[in-house]
């Protein structure tokens, strides 16, 4: 069971390197963790990543576009730049123009902007959904006596917020039900509140999972870690 979500452009959060939060911010989201599950034998896992992907092709693309740009402006202004005509030894000083611009491009096109600008929506979102599966395997996510963990994590530079629920999960919730849990977290993301959004993520996930796999009384163990996951 699987839910997206895209916070949308402009919004203020950080990329590329990993997330700093303070103890007194992971305390909070451990405490959201550990509350919302008192009500569902449900494990819900919080994850932070900063980006889903490396995405060397909107490198290879800002390099191409570069030094497309140099060559053109080189080969319509070579009055100024050969103001004593064209001569054949001109072609290295144009080539390695061209490929330092190229170079210069790839190293742009490890910029949030430039990649957000270069990269397809559908592939950001197929790296997200990606890095959810690949989590969801690396934190034994899966490892519960009756296969109720939930990931919820959030992928900054893509502005995403992916749900990856395990088999029960799946088959008693429907997906438009965990967009509109998600849709209340996204309204604090927007705003910049990376934490606040989260929690309220875990918040309404909890009331939601606690109507279709509600805890036992005194058979209600804490099978998953609480603490928060953050990766670059």
């Amino acid at each position: 069971m699987v839910e997206e979500v895209t916070l949308g452009e402009g919004v203020p959060v950080e990329t590329g390197e990993r997330l700093q939060l303070t103890e007194e911010e992971r305390e909070r989201i451990r405490l959201t963790v550990h509350a919302a599950e008192q009500s569902t034998n449900a494990e819900i896992v919080p994850m932070i990543v900063s980006r889903s992907g490396l995405y060397r092709d909107a490198q290879h693309r800002a390099g191409l576009l570069l030094a497309l740009v140099v060559l053109t402006l080189m080969l319509t202004t070579e009055i100024v730049w050969l103001p004593w005509g064209w001569h054949s030894s001109n072609a290295a000083w144009l080539l390695l123009a061209t490929i330092l611009a190229y170079g210069i491009g790839v190293g742009l096109g490890t910029l949030a902007p430039v990649i957000s600008l270069l990269t397809p929506t559908d592939r950001m979102q197929h790296k997200v959904r990606l890095r959810a599966e690949r989590a969801f395997a690396k934190h034994v996510v899966s490892q519960t006596r009756e296969r109720t963990g939930v990931l919820i994590m959030v992928s900054l530079l893509e502005h995403q917020i992916y749900v990856l629920a395990d088999q029960s999960i799946f088959q008693r919730v429907p997906s438009d039900r965990w967009s509109s849990v998600i849709e209340a977290a996204v309204i604090r993301l927007k705003g910049g509140d990376i934490v606040g959004g989260l929690c309220q993520g875990i918040q309404e996930s909890g009331t939601l999972l606690a109507a279709v796999c509600p805890g036992r009384p005194g058979d209600n163990p804490d099978e998953l870690s609480n603490d928060l996951v953050i990766e670059s």
